[in-house]
């Protein structure tokens, strides 16, 4: 909240953990002021250039510039795919965080990808519980105009249990990875059940 009030334009809260209500109010407060926020609960913002920026905890050096862009649910899976394609590279990659609100959501990253004429290709990772992913594919099925791969975790996850992220919950049968592959699919991202295999979804398209 001080960082808001004074002015800091961008802000990255890796912190896990913070209460529901206080994300609520930092994150409109940030809204209000035109801050962008990313996470809470994230590894942060990379883009790999010249310069290039790395805000958070994502290891640095792992990975160079390229033409491939990532927003994902999971910083895991975030390191794992840079490392993966480290031989191809990225413009960016987004850790948009796993708690139920976020300042920098899943739509708004895959616009800033659609607007950025370096990224040719787009990988989306999210996860169970609420609605971001099948919000994120719909807009991108109606206005992006390169490809976008997928990869939802969470497929064996029971129902009504929090599944280490605090967004990852699925309730009242919403929010389960089945549904969400199907709606991605739906709107024509080509989606993998198998994390191994991500990397090579993603090298496919370009």
């Amino acid at each position: 909240v001080e960082a808001v009030e004074a002015g800091i334009e961008l802000i990255v809260v890796i912190t896990e953990g913070i209460p529901v209500a206080d994300s609520a109010y930092f994150v409109e407060l940030a809204l209000k002021k035109g801050v962008r926020i990313i996470g809470p609960n994230c590894p942060g913002l990379i883009t790999l250039g010249n310069p290039g920026v790395n805000l958070g905890i994502i290891p640095d050096g792992i990975v160079g510039r390229g033409p491939l862009g990532l927003v994902s649910k999971s910083g895991t899976l975030t390191y794992q795919l840079m490392g993966e394609l480290s031989d191809i590279g990225f413009t960016a990659c987004l850790g948009a965080g796993g708690d139920p609100i976020v300042g920098t959501t899943l739509l708004e990253a895959l616009q800033a990808f659609e607007a950025d004429p370096d990224t040719k290709a787009v990988m989306m990772i999210g996860e169970i519980g609420g609605s971001d992913e099948e919000i994120a594919a719909q807009w991108a099925r109606d206005n992006m105009t390169k490809p976008v791969v997928g990869f939802i975790a969470g497929v064996t996850a029971p129902a009504g249990k929090r599944m280490g992220h605090a967004g990852a919950i699925i309730d009242a049968g919403r929010g389960t990875a089945e549904e969400k592959i199907r709606v991605l699919n739906d709107c024509g991202i080509r989606t993998t059940r198998d994390p191994s295999e991500i990397g090579k979804l993603l090298a496919s398209v370009l």
